[in-house]
């Protein structure tokens, strides 16, 4: 259960550290997300109740979603993600001194929300790769929220969820909508590995494809929605040059935010 213990950050606080999540605050105020999830938290599919269950929430940065599982009633919510960003999976071709040196930044933002918000959730330093039940032991309800298209090795990371999943596992990830329009059932991807700390692109069905590859059943496939941007949200990109087709499709939803959708699954007998 939540502690009773609370503590609310002071608007320097809120405003000296980047945000990825948008978090509502006990006393109204939200945290400056670059990701508005407060918009999108009844469309990713949810249980209306987590009552007695162990859940557990993958790259958890902020912790939204792990707060979420915990205001839906879990006994227990554990929260993984990785403090070090030299874990991120950067491509070799990225310099060392262009990618972000926030060490700890997340920690920093998920300890502010949980102890507004009394929170009793544990945070663990774990990359999705190195999940298994001899670490962590294994879980009712596992949720993942766009970590997928960050991954080198995506099915390799499915496959370490499987291993802690004991009952239901909820991804919600984004995909291509122009692949999932021109290729409805071929699974199909855009790799990127550009810079962007972006891997794949996948359709829908390649969604499909990567879970079931890694163990899973799909139980239900949620209605696809946009993940709009929060507050730190960046500017519309522009087209990039030689691009013209994806940068239009990237100047779009650089506008109104991402394309994302969920899918609840359970470990394949």
């Amino acid at each position: 259960m939540p502690s009773t213990s609370t503590r609310l950050p002071t608007d320097d606080e809120l405003s000296d550290v980047a945000w990825y999540h948008t978090i509502e605050l006990p006393d109204g105020r939200l945290t400056p997300g670059r990701w508005d999830t407060v918009a999108i938290v009844d469309r990713v599919g949810l249980p209306a109740s987590l009552e007695g269950k162990r859940c557990l929430d993958i790259g958890s940065c902020d912790g939204f979603w792990a707060f979420e599982l915990e205001r839906r009633g879990a006994a227990q919510v554990v929260a993984t993600d990785v403090d070090d960003p030299t874990q991120l999976d950067w491509p070799a071709s990225v310099p060392v001194e262009a990618r972000p040196s926030e060490e700890g930044r997340a920690r920093t933002t998920f300890g502010l929300a949980a102890a507004a918000l009394g929170s009793s959730v544990e945070r663990i330093d774990l990359s999705v790769y190195d999940l298994s039940p001899e670490r962590i032991g294994t879980f009712d309800f596992v949720f993942m929220g766009n970590l997928l298209l960050h991954l080198r090795d995506p099915i390799r990371a499915l496959e370490s969820v499987r291993s802690v999943t004991g009952d239901l596992f909820l991804s919600n990830d984004s995909f291509n909508p122009t692949l999932s329009i021109l290729r409805p059932r071929k699974p199909a991807a855009w790799l990127d590995a550009d810079g962007r700390w972006r891997w794949w692109t996948v359709n829908l069905a390649g969604r499909r494809r990567m879970i079931e590859a890694a163990g899973f059943e799909i139980v239900w496939a949620g209605r696809p929605y946009i993940l709009p941007w929060g507050p730190a949200g960046p500017a519309p990109a522009l087209p990039r040059p030689g691009r013209i087709r994806r940068g239009l499709l990237e100047q779009f939803y650089g506008r109104v935010g991402a394309p994302n959708a969920p899918m609840l699954c359970r470990p394949a007998v």
